[in-house]
């Protein structure tokens, strides 16, 4: 089982060929980071419904010109069989981020969320499967758990979904598996926590609590905490993911054709998460004033607590989390703040919407 080091020395020394869907997004673009810095070939494919043209860019400046050229982008939709099967050709692995990744938007929209989660995913799996990709990796989601109460969360030990979105990636894993025993694809589920990081959207009406709260906290405004503030997640910093999924790619034989968890390990509750953001935040900015969260009635639907047993991951695929929620954040804050007043001096009010609880996904 080979150790994150010695999986990007080796790839340094013999590049693949990759495609990274849902490139554009927040998970997309930091794989997509990270693959050309290794000096990859990089085939990304995203149709701008939720990743930002501004995210490659982004990573365009922080790679070299020679392995920025080493990267084809095709816009495109992974409901179309015809590009799925464009963007498969060719490839050694398939990193597959493309999705619809929201719990409210699933519940408002399910039929959208089915069309992108599970019809698109088909479609990739069938070109993956035909064009004979080494190994598909396949974002999951801590979602599948649903209200099953047990913690830490253990990759056998389901529950009852809660939510469209929720259904859309428990059929994915059935999929997955389903083509890895009747065609010999070879796949590897990763179950993400709460993802955070740089190129996380601070915009869109479904953000994720912490880029919400960090515009709040820079705009003085007020944040809403639904329940007593209790309620904790396993926060996981985008390097994690990142490590994740090269080693998924990888993995033995014995650990493909499984699905993991990835996460840190640790709980946080949303009052520590709101102090470690102000802590942080007043560092860089010592004239921010501290504030007090508002507190709501809490939300009926959310899960209470959240933390993942990473012990199959650990063993199997060799994961290591390298970063925790402070280590985690002291890189990405800065990045948040910049982010948020360029959503300021665009006009775009961040703070209007009271931050939810957090749900239980990625």
């Amino acid at each position: 089982m080979p150790t994150y080091e010695q999986v990007r020395t080796a790839l340094q020394a013999a590049p693949k060929k990759w495609l990274v869907t849902g490139v554009a997004g927040f998970i997309g673009s930091n794989l997509l980071e990270e693959l050309l810095k290794l000096d990859q070939m990089v085939v990304g494919l995203d149709n701008f419904s939720t990743g930002k043209q501004a995210n490659l860019d982004e990573v365009q400046g922080l790679v070299s010109p020679a392995q920025w050229r080493r990267f084809q982008f095709r816009e495109g939709d992974i409901v179309d069989v015809a590009t799925c099967e464009r963007a498969c050709a060719g490839m050694d692995f398939v990193l597959h981020q493309a999705a619809l990744g929201s719990v409210p938007r699933s519940i408002t929209d399910p039929i959208s969320s089915h069309q992108s989660n599970v019809t698109g995913f088909l479609n990739m799996l069938v070109a993956a499967r035909d064009a004979r990709v080494h190994r598909f990796v396949y974002a999951s989601s801590s979602a599948v758990y649903g209200d099953h109460p047990g913690l830490p969360k253990v990759e056998v030990q389901l529950g009852k979904l809660l939510s469209p979105y929720a259904a859309t990636k428990a059929m994915n894993e059935v999929y997955a598996e389903l083509f890895a025993r009747v065609y010999g694809t070879a796949t590897v589920g990763l179950r993400y926590f709460n993802v955070f990081g740089p190129r996380q959207d601070p915009e869109g009406p479904y953000a994720a609590v912490i880029p919400l709260w960090i515009a709040a906290l820079l705009n003085r405004a007020s944040v809403f905490i639904n329940g007593d503030g209790e309620t904790s997640r396993d926060f996981c910093f985008i390097a994690n993911v990142v490590q994740a999924n090269l080693l998924a790619a990888h993995c033995t034989a014995e650990a493909a054709n499984q699905v993991y968890n990835i996460a840190v390990g640790e709980r946080t509750t949303l009052n520590e998460l709101f102090q470690l953001l102000q802590t942080g935040l007043c560092g860089l900015d010592p004239d921010l004033p501290k504030l007090q969260p508002i507190y709501r009635e809490f939300r009926g639907g959310d899960v209470l607590h959240s933390l993942a047993d990473i012990g199959k991951a650990e063993k199997l695929l060799g994961y290591r989390p390298l970063y925790g929620i402070q280590t985690g954040l002291a890189k990405a804050l800065d990045w948040y703040r910049h982010a948020a007043h360029q959503s300021a001096g665009r006009g775009i009010d961040t703070t209007a919407r009271p931050a939810k609880a957090i749900p239980a996904i990625a």
